[in-house]
């Protein structure tokens, strides 16, 4: 009786499946145009996004920021008036939460056509020439495989990562769509060893990291922290995204304060629980080192959560 009904409404993994297939038919959809891009064209896309997300949510923002405003110009604010402003404050920001998802599930297809454009550029062609920008010019300083020749940027298809020189040969398949769009959901994806699991977090880490608000890897080990850090942060930096790893810093550093404001940060559960629980002890705003908390992905959740 139960394989039968197996059989006929099918398994709670096919249908989850087969609700996230629109989604990578969409992203199949628009690679093609994507790919027709140049290089610098291709760049474009990630202000184009980050615009496209901050003009959708923008009537709640600002009415955060003057509600703020108007608290700090009043600080004999009665207590009871205060209370309702910081309650208005939190709806919008669930409201501006619950927007930006709706916005981010339209750029999807578009955003993971980007990376997966990228990854396959890196795969194709020794360097990857693009418009220098000021922060490939600043990365350039300090890096072999970012050359700077004039008004042009080189990036190098290898580069040091985790000590090591590696050169980038991996492209997104459509098994990893999937699994990009499931973690973009917030849900947990298993993989089979060599499915790609590093390369697949690079879809919905990009795409929740045009928000602005922070994205956290987070990885059972520093050595993979720095690793993956440095191995996928590439295709990120390429796009202008900053990236950082907290195990590279001491706790309670001001280098470790920046890492949580780049756009991408990577480290280990263990550093940033700890973090976390610094924070609540701090007895004074300034003494934070972490923002608001926005996305994260769990790299080996079933052994960090034990």
């Amino acid at each position: 009786m139960l394989k039968a009904l197996k059989n006929l409404l099918g398994t709670k993994s096919d249908r989850d499946i087969k609700a996230i297939m629109p989604f990578v038919k969409s992203v199949q959809a628009v690679y093609d145009s994507i790919s027709q891009l140049s290089n610098d064209e291709l760049r474009a896309k990630t202000p184009e996004f980050k615009e496209r997300i901050a003009d959708y949510i923008a009537d709640e923002e600002n009415e955060i920021k003057e509600i703020r405003a108007q608290i700090e110009a009043n600080p004999d604010m009665d207590i009871n008036e205060q209370e309702k402003l910081f309650k208005t404050i939190d709806q919008l920001k669930k409201k501006s939460y619950e927007k930006s998802q709706e916005v981010l599930n339209d750029i999807l297809p578009e955003a993971f056509s980007v990376v997966k454009e990228t990854a396959k550029r890196f795969k194709e062609n020794e360097q990857v020439e693009v418009t220098a920008t000021e922060m490939d010019r600043n990365m350039a300083a300090n890096r072999e495989s970012i050359n700077i020749k004039g008004e042009k940027a080189f990036y190098d298809n290898q580069w040091m990562a985790g000590g090591n020189m590696i050169t980038w040969d991996m492209v997104h398949y459509d098994v990893q769509l999937i699994g990009g769009v499931v973690l973009h959901q917030g849900k947990i994806a298993e993989m089979a060893t060599g499915e790609g699991k590093t390369l697949v977090a690079t879809l919905p880490v990009y795409l929740n990291a045009l928000t602005g608000k922070g994205v956290h890897v987070v990885t059972v080990n520093d050595y993979l922290a720095k690793r993956d850090s440095e191995w996928m942060g590439v295709l990120y930096e390429f796009h202008g995204l900053k990236v950082d790893c907290i195990d590279k810093h001491q706790p309670n550093s001001e280098e470790r304060r920046n890492a949580y404001l780049a756009d991408i940060t990577f480290g280990t559960n263990n550093e940033f629980g700890f973090d976390y629980l610094r924070d609540n002890m701090a007895k004074k705003s300034d003494a934070l080192v972490q923002r608001k908390h926005h996305y994260a992905i769990v790299d080996e959740v079933d052994s960090v959560l034990i």
